[in-house]
């Protein structure tokens, strides 16, 4: 509040007390237009605005969130976060992830349409401009190129991992690379193009309305627009800030937004090639994502909260961070025990402790030594768990940690981490006891 009591004080020095009512209206009035989308149980990684305007985010949870205002229709079919999202039209959402699947919801529908699979992790998603193809970028080193509304899909065998993809007025696809470059392809069975080649892994990209611009950013904080053509440099913006994460572009209004490593969201005047705004949105961690609402006054953004913040432009740099940021891994290690420490860097993401329904990745934790894997009533295990044989105790929990999932229950939705120390395993489980243990009821 003290932020827009400045902000009315400034204008109020100016303009006169008298007109402080009235200004007070107008101001507070776009104050509430901030808001916030709550229900994910992780960080939330994805998002998109469709052309109605309805939100969609996908989250660490393995859940897509659809909202209806603040309400979410969950949509739940991937079995590992959810990193990529596209509006194919304004009835249909594509959904992809770390599970290397893309689903096809139609609108009202709680059953996704398996798309098809990549080999790899999905990072992003971009439909044609006729609304016929969707085409994905994926780790695996392959675009591909899937109809939606019949026929063949194909791929482009690129080599390098594909961060980002855009396409051109024409059909062209535009891949951005780990290795730092950007390549065009004209058609499937052409050879690319090289456009850029910088060095770092190249994160986003952005195509002009028109196609005649494209901007990118890096690994290393690099913020450029060249040509589209030709690869000649238009403008840089590159800050002493990695490595940018997101970006979003609003043609009517001529914004980019661009969202990077430490947690700032700078906005960039297209018409005039200037930054028109640069501020700190979280308090700690990154912005993973960013598009605009349709009329270009909302910019959508998210980072570790297993939240979405809907950012009223108007007010962008009036305003004290939003984003908290406040994952228990960030916390100063002396202020806990190591093996709640162990916790909060290995467990907490994906994990409750308490009872209850939880939105996490994982299931909860509560009453877990002793219980067979796989059996926690509403969650949706992977196959390899169900009907498992493992009983959750101090050996197993140890033996998880110690050979780490990924050889200790491959298959499973576990990501890969070990922790080597026998001690932090040790204190890591005496931590579990306490902390997940059934209470009593006496008589």
């Amino acid at each position: 509040m003290s932020a827009f009591a400045d902000v009315l004080r400034k204008i109020c020095a100016i303009c006169g007390a008298a007109a402080l009512s009235f200004i007070a209206i107008g101001v507070y009035a776009e104050a509430d237009e901030f808001t916030t989308l709550k229900g994910h149980g992780g960080p939330v990684m994805a998002l998109a605005v469709s052309p109605e305007g309805q939100v969609a985010t996908g989250s660490f949870d393995n859940a897509v969130g659809l909202w209806n205002k603040r309400v979410p229709q969950w949509l739940e079919a991937h079995e590992a976060a959810v990193t990529a999202l596209a509006f194919a039209d304004a009835e249909r959402l594509v959904t992809a992830g770390d599970d290397f699947a893309l689903y096809l919801w139609s609108q009202g529908s709680h059953t996704g349409e398996l798309i098809g699979r990549h080999l790899g992790k999905i990072r992003a998603l971009a439909v044609t401009p006729d609304g016929d193809t969707l085409v994905s970028a994926s780790w695996d080193g392959e675009i591909g190129l899937w109809p939606l509304a019949g026929g063949s899909e194909q791929r482009i065998k690129v080599g390098s991992g594909i961060n980002d993809v855009a396409v051109g007025p024409g059909g062209a696809v535009y891949a951005a690379t780990m290795n730092g470059q950007i390549l065009v392809y004209e058609d499937a069975a052409s050879a690319p193009r090289r456009l850029v080649d910088q060095g770092f892994g190249i994160n986003q990209l952005v195509l002009g309305p028109d196609g005649d611009w494209l901007a990118y950013g890096a690994v290393d904080g690099a913020t450029r627009v060249v040509d589209s053509q030709s690869g000649d440099p238009v403008a840089d913006f590159t800050l002493e800030r990695r490595p940018i994460l997101a970006m979003a572009h609003h043609q009517e209004t001529g914004r980019l937004a661009v969202g990077d490593g430490q947690g700032y969201i700078m906005m960039v005047d297209t018409e005039t090639w200037r930054i028109s705004a640069d501020f700190r949105a979280t308090r700690e961690g990154p912005v993973w994502a960013l598009d605009f609402a349709p009329d270009g006054q909302t910019i959508w953004a998210a980072g570790l909260d297993d939240l979405a913040y809907g950012w009223p432009v108007a007010l962008i740099g009036e305003t004290e961070a939003q984003m908290a940021g406040n994952r228990g891994f960030l916390k100063d290690p002396s202020t806990m025990p190591n093996g709640e420490r162990q916790f909060m860097r290995k467990c907490s993401i994906c994990h409750a402790l308490g009872p209850g329904e939880s939105r996490k990745a994982g299931p909860s934790l509560y009453g877990v030594f002793g219980r067979p894997a796989g059996t926690l009533a509403g969650y949706r295990y992977s196959e390899v768990l169900d009907g498992s044989d493992i009983i959750w105790r101090e050996a197993t929990i140890d033996a998880l940690f110690d050979l780490g999932p990924d050889h200790y229950i491959p298959g499973s939705k576990m990501p890969m981490q070990r922790i080597t120390d026998p001690q932090d395993r040790f204190d890591l489980i005496a931590f579990l006891k306490r902390a997940t243990e059934v209470e009593k009821v006496t008589k």
